[in-house]
């Protein structure tokens, strides 16, 4: 049985939660791209995107993929993933996409949802925003993207790491046809006494939507990779029809080098071939 929150150092907790910020080295290029910005009145603030494009959208009239992703600020995991994705894209691996990266203003807040554990409310005093936020995703910045620029509406994926990989799956499982492809790296699955995965059976019995894909790695970090094995665990119990999934345990990486380490494996199996 994988550990309870209970029983894993406070400390380690933070260490992970608060890690990722979601700022990249900055070794890494920053691509073309394109920004704009979206006044939301789900989140009473101004949100600002950028988007890289593939090389050719401009002279082609085809619709393509989305990736979106939190983290998605310049200073943040953009470039790295855009580069990335150039590279995959160029190769021929994955289909021609955009990437769609959402820039941070209250990371903790935006990615955690509610919480019952007193702890947590130390570790993200500003919290239980993710509710808010991925209805900003989906009844704004979505509608948003579609009307801008050429994209399939049924080819829509989302991306996160560490807080905003927990984005991802409370995502998955609250508004599962919201995207089609599902990709979490040490998604902090211990939050609110890791309640995602305790209700994940219960979520998988009910499941209805077909056509996706989950895809999800754990470094070794400790108040991690139990909580994604017993996901895994889960996940294979309930064998859910429609839903295709894929838990990659990597317990020699940490909880800082494991986007990295994982990315291409992740957008080579769940984003979309030529």
């Amino acid at each position: 049985m994988p550990p309870r929150l209970s029983s894993i150092p406070l400390l380690a907790c933070v260490a992970t939660l608060l890690a990722c910020s979601g700022e990249a080295p900055p070794t890494d290029p920053i691509p073309a791209h394109e920004t704009f910005t979206l006044e939301s009145a789900v989140l009473g603030e101004t949100r600002t995107l950028n988007v890289w494009l593939p090389p050719g959208y401009a002279q082609s009239e085809a619709a393509l993929p989305v990736l979106y992703m939190p983290d998605g600020g310049l200073a943040e995991d953009f470039p790295h993933i855009a580069n990335t994705i150039a590279e995959l894209v160029a190769a021929g691996t994955i289909a021609p996409l955009l990437v769609v990266g959402i820039e941070n203003t209250q990371r903790r807040r935006d990615l955690t949802g509610p919480s019952s554990v007193a702890s947590d409310a130390d570790i993200a005093p500003l919290t239980d925003g993710a509710a808010a936020f991925r209805s900003f995703v989906a009844d704004e910045l979505i509608p948003e993207v579609e009307q801008r620029y050429r994209v399939r509406p049924d080819r829509r994926a989302l991306l996160g790491e560490s807080a905003a990989g927990l984005f991802v799956v409370e995502t998955l499982f609250l508004r599962p046809e919201l995207f089609q492809v599902y990709l979490a790296m040490d998604p902090a699955l211990w939050w609110n006494d890791h309640e995602l995965v305790k209700r994940a059976p219960e979520r998988l019995r009910e499941w209805s939507v077909p056509n996706t894909r989950f895809w999800f790695a754990a470094s070794g970090a400790a108040d991690i990779a139990p909580h994604c094995a017993a996901l895994a665990e889960a996940l294979e119990a309930a064998k859910a029809e429609g839903l295709e999934w894929r838990c990659v345990l990597r317990p020699t990486e940490q909880h800082s080098t494991i986007f990295r380490a994982t990315k291409a494996e992740a957008f080579g199996w769940g984003l979309w071939k030529e």
